[in-house]
């Protein structure tokens, strides 16, 4: 399975078939259409280092996947599929670096306005004193 530049041998993926919950009478009760791909990231053979490191700190030691959109276990597989190539891919796309900001001198000023307002409003509250 080809996932953007790497490329998941099929004896590395496993996969489980179950029925599905919910309701559906008869054909949901006996049919395995539910589908549960897993792939193994922390014994895979087709990782680098580098790639490897980062699925783990992103999806941990195993890939799980299920599908069970569809009556048809054919479709359910290529969801899953699809489902495990998102997963993994969105986990090897390197973030950008945060850039490090700093708010503006007019929103720092609007800030400090807001809270001096606020306080003044908080100051002004208590009992009212009848005059005597």
């Amino acid at each position: 399975m080809q996932v953007g530049r790497l490329l998941i041998p099929a004896a590395e993926l496993t996969w489980r078939y179950d029925t599905p919950g919910g309701p559906g009478g008869q054909h949901a009760n006996r049919a395995a259409t539910r589908v549960e791909l897993r792939w193994d990231v922390q014994g895979s053979t087709s990782l680098d280092e580098a790639d490897r490191g980062r699925l783990l700190a992103a999806l941990g030691p195993a890939v799980v996947v299920t599908a069970a959109d569809s009556r048809s276990q054919a479709r359910n597989r290529d969801l899953a599929v699809e489902r495990l190539r998102s997963v993994v891919g969105e986990a090897l796309r390197p973030q950008r670096p945060r850039r490090t900001t700093k708010p503006s001198r007019a929103a720092k000023t609007r800030r400090l306005d807001a809270k001096r307002q606020r306080g003044e409003i908080k100051r002004n509250r208590g009992r009212v004193r009848p005059d005597d």
